[in-house]
Parts: structure tokens; C-alpha cells; sequence
């Protein structure tokens, strides 16, 4: 029997529908939630993204502020922007589209965002609240992961859960909030020996790698929840996960299918975030 589907579009269009109530209790206490994001360059790719992230807030009613610099802007000139940004009232979260041309020290450029707008979670300071347990605000693609799990209503607490992947971005945060959610963690990745024995022990297996088609049907424990978050290009162009979808699917319990799965949910995890971060500043949180 196939995997039944997590369908992260539908998922995403029910949580941002539900944001309209919160964006306009914001508003009306005088903090309408705003997102400034930014973007160095002209990669394509990102320029999709910052496209998307700009008309996810207009569909929601959250306001959006676009910076777009050139492929050549220095260090010091994006750090006074960023710095702009963070004295900006009507900013209530910052992203700084990734990557960045090289000759800007991303990490750097991430610090310098103020913690209670790093909507995207990525700032040392909300890493480590999130190591502690107590996030301020989680890395946007591990939270909507969470909430995709939720959605299936498999357990969590208990389970074994591993994650194939160790960035800062995904990997590491996505361990923390499994742990914090009382599963079992193991986190793979390259150097792991017999890394299919290690993933097919899996109840829950998040695949964060970037390399498609990695998770075989011959890795997955039967019955197994697949969440697939790698980004990769097809010789056509396509786009595909980490995991070989079509026979994955013949094994799992359940599976999320790039495109539709993981990346709606991303960009819904950011509106939550500066929703959140404006509704902070308005005391209406407890």
C-alpha cells in the first residue's frame, strides 16, 4: 500500500489562513507586522524565493519591504543597511536571502540582525535559545517540518527520529526541536558508517541533504514517516528531493513529495515568525 501524502500546500494555505485574525489584532494595537528581505545579487534562484516570500506577505496582509543590491555591494554598505533595518519601527523581521556572493561573510552578516527580527531563525542567539528549549524563534524549515508531523498525527515522543544533515540551517535546529518534542534523535551525514542501517531504524526520517535521490526504499523502515526537504535539479530542470519518491512511497507510511511538501511550509513558517515578532512588540503575547 503507498505512503499517503503530506501535502504541504494544503497545510501552508490552512495556517496562513488563519494568520488574517492575528495580522489585524496586530494592526489595530499599532504593529502592523512588516518583513524587509533582502537580496544581494542576481541569482535567479533566489530572486524566485524573494518573489515568493514578497507575495506570501501581500496574500496574508502582511506589509513587505524589498531591498535589492547589487552583486558587488560591500560588507560595510549591507551592514549599515541591515543596521537601518533593525531602528526601523516598521520592521518586525529581517531576512537576508542566502546565499550571498562570497565576498560577504554570511555568518557575519547574520549576527548583525537583530535577534528579535531574525525571523528566519539563524542569529546565534535563537540557535542557542533553541538548543536551551526555550526558542524565541525557530529556523523556519525544521518549525514547518514540526508542524507537518503534527498534521500526520503519528507520535512523536518516543520515536526514533533521524536526520540525515547537519547545517546550521536545517539539520541541527530540526535535531533540537525533535528532542524537544521527546524523540530519540541520531543525526547522519556524510561521514556516518552504514548509513542505510542507521536510516532504515527510522520512525521519523527528515532528509536534509542536497543530494537527489539519496533515500532509497532499501534505507526506509516500513511504514516510516519520509519528510523530504532537499532542493535539487533534474537533468530537465525539475526539481526533486533527497529521496527517490516513487519507490519511497511503496515502503513509507507517509511522505512528503518535493515539489509541495517542505518549501510551502518554509515560507509559512516566516509569516508566522513576523507575525509573531509584531505581536510581541505589542504585548499580546504572554
Amino acid at each position: 500500500m503507498s505512503a499517503r501524502i503530506i501535502d504541504g500546500k494544503a497545510l501552508a494555505a490552512q495556517i496562513r489562513a488563519s494568520l488574517g485574525a492575528r495580522v489585524a489584532r496586530a494592526a489595530a494595537a499599532g504593529q502592523a507586522p512588516g518583513l524587509a528581505v533582502v537580496l544581494v545579487g542576481e541569482d535567479p534562484a533566489s530572486a524566485v524565493y524573494v518573489r515568493n516570500k514578497i507575495q506570501a506577505c501581500h496574500d496574508s496582509g502582511i506589509r513587505s519591504f524589498a531591498d535589492r543590491l547589487p552583486a558587488d555591494t560591500t560588507e560595510s554598505t549591507l551592514l549599515a543597511r541591515i543596521a537601518e533595518l533593525n531602528s526601523d519601527p516598521a520592521v518586525h523581521g529581517i531576512l537576508v536571502q542566502l546565499p550571498l556572493p562570497r565576498h560577504l561573510d554570511a555568518q557575519k552578516v547574520l549576527e548583525s540582525i537583530s535577534f528579535d527580527k531574525d525571523v528566519d531563525g539563524l542569529h546565534a542567539m535563537n540557535a542557542g535559545l533553541t538548543l536551551m528549549g526555550v526558542p524565541h524563534f525557530r529556523s523556519c524549515t525544521p518549525y514547518g517540518v514540526m508542524k507537518m508531523l503534527e498534521h500526520t498525527g503519528v507520535a512523536i515522543e518516543g520515536a526514533h527520529a533521524v536526520v540525515l544533515g547537519r547545517s546550521n540551517m536545517v539539520g541541527k535546529p530540526m535535531a533540537m526541536l525533535l528532542l524537544a518534542a521527546n524523540a530519540t534523535v541520531t543525526i547522519a551525514h556524510s561521514k556516518t558508517r552504514d548509513l542505510a542501517a542507521v536510516t532504515r531504524s527510522a520512525d521519523i526520517l527528515v532528509a536534509a541533504v542536497g543530494r537527489r535521490n539519496l533515500v532509497t526504499a532499501d534505507m526506509v523502515k516500513p511504514g516510516a514517516v519520509v519528510i523530504d526537504v532537499g532542493t535539487n535539479r533534474t537533468p530537465e530542470g525539475k526539481l526533486a528531493g533527497d529521496v527517490d519518491f516513487d519507490a519511497v512511497r511503496e515502503v513509507a507510511g507517509w511522505i512528503s513529495p518535493v515539489p509541495g511538501g517542505v518549501g510551502p511550509m518554509t515560507i509559512t513558517m516566516l509569516l508566522v515568525n513576523t507575525v509573531e515578532a509584531a505581536e510581541r512588540r505589542a504585548g499580546l503575547l504572554n
